[in-house]
């Protein structure tokens, strides 16, 4: 093989890769906007920039591909999703997790405790801490965050901060009224299912693990709901001590740890938590915090592994 070879060879497995990754999208991509496409208002504009400015886009995606239905995932991207993005921020890696469809998945002061410091929100999270920014500039970068998704977003933002004013009004009127109104969007027969896992010294440390990992930013290390998140946090996460004497079931703490409470920073677990998992947070958070578990009165698991 000549030297000439070489690069005539190397010319065309160029001039291949440029045809197929530059040439062909930019004159089959369609420039017609998608069905959830909107423009962008001033205030999430400066959020984009200040995005760029800090690297964003080096550890967060935001395309959904046919293979990716995890967290978040409710869309296959459109490249008409993207025709006011210069530049696009695709992204590559996903070191942390695809933001195309972040918007309204959390309240807005959720994102401000989680940009000033992630690990409050996630302690296991290894974002860096974006306090130096200011509140100002944060306040920006959670506007763009939130109206990622579009218009899609826009009805996830509307339904959070509809059930902001609605959680926010039950917690100022007390911790009765507040147990109450929490307890009544838990569905009757899940208020009356038991933790079907016995309480065992390994269900009960992987449940303290699960509470570390996930939980404790918010709700603190003894369940208080004075975690380090909660100063960015209102109404402020809930303190589990409150519900001692109240009969608490397993199926309620299951229901709402699986489903969240929207309005509130209490995300939905069911799409990073399996099933056993989430009983078993909740039975550490019966034991521990509320003094009361119904855990082994479910009838049971009738499984080939059993606790």
């Amino acid at each position: 093989m000549t030297p000439r070879i070489v690069v005539i060879g190397s010319l065309l497995i160029l001039a291949a890769v440029v045809l197929v990754v530059v040439a062909l999208p930019f004159y089959t991509v369609s420039d017609a906007p998608s069905e959830i496409y909107r423009q962008r208002t001033d205030e999430e504009l400066a959020g984009k920039q200040i995005y760029i400015a800090n690297g964003c886009v080096y550890c967060h995606s935001q395309s959904i591909r046919t293979i990716d239905w995890g967290l978040g995932a409710e869309r296959i991207a459109q490249s008409g999703d993207y025709i006011d993005d210069h530049p696009i921020l695709l992204g590559s890696a996903r070191t942390g997790p695809d933001l195309s469809q972040e918007g309204g998945e959390h309240p807005d002061d959720w994102h401000m405790a989680h940009f000033k410091n992630p690990r409050t929100t996630r302690p296991n999270s290894i974002m860096p801490p974006f306090l130096f920014l200011g509140e100002e500039n944060i306040k920006k970068l959670t506007a763009y965050v939130q109206s990622l998704g579009m218009i899609m977003a826009d009805k996830r933002i509307a339904r959070q901060r509809k059930w902001k004013e609605l959680s926010t009004a039950a917690f100022e009127a007390g911790p009765e009224v507040n147990v109450k109104w929490l307890h009544s969007h838990v569905p009757e027969p899940w208020q009356k299912i038991a933790n079907p896992y016995p309480t065992t010294p390994g269900a009960l440390a992987r449940g303290h693990k699960i509470y570390q990992d996930f939980c404790m930013g918010c709700h603190g290390p003894v369940g208080d709901g004075m975690g380090p998140a909660q100063p960015d946090l209102y109404p402020p996460p809930l303190n589990f001590t409150i519900l001692k004497d109240r009969g608490i079931s397993g199926g309620i703490l299951y229901y709402q740890i699986m489903n969240g409470i929207t309005g509130t920073a209490m995300p939905y677990f069911k799409k990073e938590l399996e099933s056993e998992k989430i009983w078993e947070v909740g039975d550490y958070v019966a034991v521990y915090f509320i003094n009361e578990s119904d855990a082994g009165q479910g009838g049971g698991i009738d499984a080939a592994f059993e606790n």
